[in-house]
């Protein structure tokens, strides 16, 4: 409970030196260490309840959609078919939320490692738990390592929900990693990984884009603003393996209708295409 000090509970965490983030603690829900990560929810006074894994901020409810709807329908929407979608770690359900959602989508493979964020998600987070109990869904508690090593040439659409590069999570920014995504997506098939924030990690970000773009391609980086996130912004790294994929014009454009069907409340066609332009920092950076 180091993190929580007067009432507010405040994230600091080497990947982001110099600044912290700070939300007012209203209760605290849930502390406990699973047998991977230190896991603690509790009540904020202004974004509901709120997930924080290893002293990092994973969700809080009021902002979740910003993040899980585009990790989600930036793929999804950029493939012609995304019959069969394997979810790797979102534990806490969000992303898998928005995924059954997709009328195309015909069934979904889960793979967290620490069951208990499944468990505390349905009890403390359950708007973004629903997912769990879609018909389309199969949970596999293990290692999305070694399931994909199992599942070659398996998914039309790979989402890898991750944490930051810090402790069980790190592997999941490396070379070796998109090589075993890149088996288990059948041709054609499509990735997106969380990709981190501009401001913070932009050196990451080009050494992830300059791998993928040897194994991949078309690789492209997008990006969406959320406030509880560090610098109030969060990253995309997409990649596929069909050459004429163009991720900055979705292939399937969502109708109103379907928008409203969905419920979505931060993804639109628009967006869609926005989230590709990048602050010319970062652009000079990246296409370099």
């Amino acid at each position: 409970m180091d993190d929580i000090k007067d009432g507010w509970f405040t994230e600091k965490c080497t990947l982001w030196p110099g600044q912290a983030m700070s939300l007012q603690v209203e209760e605290v829900l849930y502390n406990k260490k699973s047998k991977f990560q230190d896991v603690m929810v509790f009540k904020s006074k202004t974004y509901g309840n709120v997930l924080v894994l290893d002293g990092v901020i994973q969700c809080t409810e009021r902002d979740e959609f910003a993040y899980q709807e585009m990790i989600a329908n930036l793929p999804l929407c950029s493939h012609p078919s995304p019959k069969k979608v394997l979810i790797i770690g979102g534990g806490d359900g969000g992303v898998l939320r928005e995924v059954v959602k997709n009328p195309l989508v015909d069934s979904v493979v889960l793979c967290e490692i620490d069951e208990d964020v499944i468990n505390v998600s349905k009890k403390f987070l359950p708007g973004m738990a629903k997912g769990f109990f879609s018909p389309k869904l199969t949970l596999h508690v293990g290692d999305g390592f070694e399931f994909m090593k199992q599942n070659q040439d398996a998914f039309d659409v790979i989402i890898t929900d991750s944490s930051d590069p810090v402790g069980p999570a790190e592997s999941l920014f490396k070379e070796s990693y998109y090589q075993l995504m890149k088996a288990a997506l059948r041709g054609g098939g499509i990735l997106c990984s969380q990709g981190e924030c501009q401001w913070l990690h932009l050196e990451l970000i080009k050494e992830m884009r300059t791998f993928c773009k040897t194994l991949f391609p078309v690789v492209e980086y997008a990006y969406s603003t959320i406030p509880t996130y560090p610098s109030g912004q969060i990253g995309f790294m997409l990649c596929s393996k069909n050459p004429e994929t163009n991720f900055k014009d979705p292939v399937k454009a969502l109708s109103k209708e379907e928008m409203e069907n969905m419920n979505l409340k931060y993804y639109n066609p628009e967006i869609h295409k926005a989230s590709f332009v990048l602050p010319e920092f970062a652009r000079k950076v990246l296409e370099a």
